[in-house]
């Protein structure tokens, strides 16, 4: 296209709009096209020959330069192609507006306008993303050279920014100002139009996993009733790639090691502003471990002994993790056995006809390889041990090239920072090698805002200040505060994930909270200091030892007043517990967990056991041991869409002071460990007669809690046929349990002891599990099958847990 130098808008640049498609997103790119000529003798002309070079029009660059530019020498003859190559080479330079070759005899004119500099650059029309983000975004800078072409690259990159957060529709125009001493500013003028939503996402091919199964591994979702305040549901291109590969591993996880994803397009509506994705994929058949066997080249490796190492069966449903697992499990058998640059290479055969596939593990010799050295760069906060303290491998160090893909995705897991790469390069000599650690720092601290509520507390907010590294030492640092109608907490917290250098975690919690409870007829202060050490025992299990010290006082309600004589609201057993005032315990104690879900064979199924003891009387008021042990399994059935689950909970308090007991010592269950009674609904109570002139009638009921428990829950949650967007799901539970024994309570002055010697309670219930944008909402309806005429029973119970 050529326009002449008279074209042009009153600023003498002319502009056009060109509307273009980048990444699915409407641009309004500029295109500024200059004048320029040609002198007609170049037509004719075939050959000529310069003595002198003339330069005109030109301020900032310099006339040599310029002629550089051409390609032409002096007293050369040169064609009028190469003249015209002399030409395109000042274009293609990238500083000129306009350029003309005027050949005069022996001496060639060149007449040029250079592109103006830019003065400053501006955002206009841009809410969701910062004028700061935007200038990191854009390749053109103030005092640097205006380039058209740069201009619209930088449009399209700025679309790419609005893309990436759903909104294409947006649409992004380049414009200049001309200013003095030709200077432009440029401006892009942004329309952001609102985010796409994914309407729906439905599935082509599956047949062993229902759409609504499927949806669930998508970080992708569909657009629901709260959709203002999900951004999962909006249309990402990188997160459409994400949860391709998310997909992948579901089925790959579970033996489809046929399955591939055919396509995933997303149908734009006529409005656009929502789409429709559809995800085509195939299945294929699920495979089992077939015939498992350990060869081995070494002779120092003892196939047998390590083929004793492998966890997994035959007939286990195949998954890649569970290969990796026993590669990792036989290289470290091989470290412990002091054998170095062993290597485990997995031979699959496949069957088709049983569909099963053989693993051979062959031990081999690896490449005598050593770490040089490990460089890391990029971390301006974070200090070099955080980043090292995920090593396994040190300088000199055998070379594992497992390990190291191991460790980038545990410094990936860090979440410290935004990007990480761990690459390997050749060292010294090919024996060697160094590992580049290149990270670049993202904020880790944040503020929380919530709310809570639940029957026994009413609504509450919550609010939490929290860095995770602090000082870029990789130690969190959390302030919390919890209030509620009727509990307050205040929690100071700190955790060091590896303490003097080893994987051994130390937290630290200091607490105060306050209770001012309608379910009790006392309140209570407690002030607490636990520090805790807990480290990994085994691939599946760990151990936390802690020490405890608190000190909590049962404070006395407003009594009861009339005609001057003053009555307690509390029985006489509540009412010798306050009078014992303010106790202290010191406490040194341990729970042991083993969760088979980390590293088990089965995906679907797992369980978990928690035991637990705890120790008072190292100083302090109190002295007891205090054992508690928890029990979770779980399994989802009818391909994952229904989820049973059983918990066994139990506890035991034996006191050993010379001081009675309070209830505040002993086991209260909450709703959280049996449901369809209110807190300390259940278990023993003094019902002890009033006094005669007391001006409330009955009898007190006041709650004591008991020395042992024991509690089985029994879930199953389903979904319930309903629009997946509305979030809900359906729940039935049956519960069990028993809270009993009075020991060491001091009963004087109480005529009337009820549930001492305990009674199993029965419970069932249905849930409604509704996930919001808020947060998880669970409606507990529940019927006590079998109770005591003195429980207090609760038949609907509402938790919220929410942050915004």
């Amino acid at each position: 296209m050529f326009w002449g130098k008279n074209a042009g808008t009153s600023c003498g640049v002319r502009t056009t709009r060109t509307n273009i498609l980048y990444r699915g997103v409407s641009v309004v790119a500029l295109s500024v096209v200059f004048g320029f000529g040609l002198s007609p003798n170049f037509a004719a002309a075939q050959n000529y020959r310069f003595n002198t070079v003339q330069v005109e029009g030109n301020q900032r660059i310099q006339t040599s330069t310029i002629v550089a530019y051409t390609g032409i020498e002096r007293g050369k003859t040169v064609s009028a192609g190469q003249l015209n190559d002399a030409y395109q080479n000042i274009l293609d330079s990238g500083v000129f507006e306009s350029a003309e070759l005027v050949p005069k005899g022996n001496t060639l004119v060149i007449k040029v306008t250079e592109f103006p500099t830019i003065n400053k650059i501006n955002f206009e029309g841009n809410r969701r993303i910062k004028d700061e983000n935007l200038s990191g975004i854009i390749e053109s800078a103030p005092r640097r050279v205006f380039n058209p072409t740069l201009a619209e690259r930088d449009a399209a990159a700025i679309a790419e920014a609005y893309g990436a957060q759903g909104r294409l529709a947006s649409q992004v125009t380049p414009r200049i100002i001309r200013r003095s001493d030709n200077r432009v500013d440029l401006v892009f003028e942004i329309s952001e139009g609102d985010t796409v939503e994914v309407e729906r996402v439905s599935f082509l091919g599956n047949q062993v996993y229902s759409d609504r199964r499927l949806r669930r591994v998508l970080q992708t979702k569909q657009a629901g009733f709260l959709r203002a305040f999900i951004r999962g549901d909006t249309l990402i291109e990188d997160r459409i790639e994400f949860d391709k590969q998310v997909l992948r591993d579901f089925y790959l996880s579970r033996g489809y090691v046929d399955f591939n994803v055919n396509s995933a397009n997303a149908e734009v509506t006529r409005e656009r502003d929502a789409v429709f994705l559809v995800v085509d994929v195939v299945e294929g058949q699920q495979f089992s471990f077939g015939e498992l066997s350990v060869v081995s080249d070494l002779s120092e490796a003892d196939a047998d002994e390590f083929r004793a190492a492998l966890k997994i069966k035959p007939g286990v449903v195949y998954s890649p993790f569970l290969v990796e697992q026993s590669i990792e499990r036989l290289e470290n058998l091989a470290l412990r056995k002091g054998i170095d640059f062993l290597r485990v290479e997995p031979r699959v055969t496949r069957n088709d006809r049983d569909l099963t596939l053989d693993v051979e593990f062959a031990l081999t010799r690896g490449p005598r390889v050593f770490v040089e050295r490990i460089d890391i760069e990029g971390n301006t906060t974070t200090l070099d041990r955080v980043i090292r303290q995920q090593f396994k491998t040190v300088e000199g160090d055998p070379f594992n090239p497992r390990e190291i893909r191991r460790t980038a995705e545990r410094i990936r897991a860090l979440g410290f920072f935004s990007e990480s790469d761990v690459d390997v390069r050749e060292g010294s000599s090919p024996s060697h090698v160094v590992v580049d650690v290149d990270v670049v720092e993202q904020p880790t601290g944040s503020l929380s805002l919530g709310g809570a509520y639940s029957v026994e507390d009413g609504f509450g907010v919550t609010l939490g200040l929290t860095e995770n590294n602090f000082l870029g030492r990789g130690q969190r640092l959390s302030f919390a505060i919890s209030t509620a109608q009727e509990s307050e907490e205040y929690v100071l917290g700190f955790s060091e994930p590896y303490l003097l250098g080893r994987d051994l975690r130390f937290d630290l919690d200091l607490g105060f909270s306050e209770t001012d409870s309608s379910f009790s007829e006392y309140d209570t202060k407690r002030v607490f200091f636990r520090p805790a050490l807990t480290f990994q025992t085994g691939e599946n299990s760990r151990l936390q030892v802690r020490y405890t010290w608190d000190s909590d006082e049962m404070l006395r309600r407003s009594p009861l007043t009339t005609n001057g004589t003053v009555y307690p609201v509390a029985g006489p057993v509540v009412e010798s517990e306050i009078n014992q005032g303010e106790k202290s315990a010191s406490a040194l104690g341990f729970t042991y967990s083993y969760d088979s879900r980390l590293t088990g064979l089965d995906p679907n199924a797992g369980f978990l056991v928690q035991v637990g003891a705890d120790y008072a009387g190292l100083g302090g008021d109190n002295e007891y041991l205090k054992a508690t042990a928890k029990f979770v399994a779980q399994k989802q059935i009818f391909n994952e869409e229904v989820t049973l689950r059983a918990t066994f909970e139990g506890g035991a308090l034996n006191w050993l002071g010379n001081d009675s007991s309070r209830s505040i010592d002993r086991f209260i269950l909450s709703p959280q460990i049996m449901r369809g009674f209110e807190p300390g609904g259940i278990g023993p109570r003094d019902r002890s007669a009033r006094d005669p002139l007391t001006p409330a009638d009955g009898n007190y009921s006041d709650f004591l809690g008991g020395n042992l428990y024991a509690v089985a829950r029994f879930d199953a949650e389903f979904p319930l046929g309903l629009p997946e967007e509305l979030g809900l799901r359906g729940g039935l539970f049956y519960d069990v349990g028993n809270l009993w024994d009075l020991s060491n309570v001091n009963t004087v002055g109480s005529n009337s002891l009820v549930g001492e010697s305990g009674s199993f309670r029965h419970v069932i219930g249905f849930s409604l599990l509704w996930t919001t944008g808020f947060g998880p909402l669970r409606f507990n309806f529940s019927k006590a099958l079998k109770k005591e005429d003195f429980d207090e029973e609760q038949s609907f119970d509402l938790t919220l847990q929410a942050r915004f």
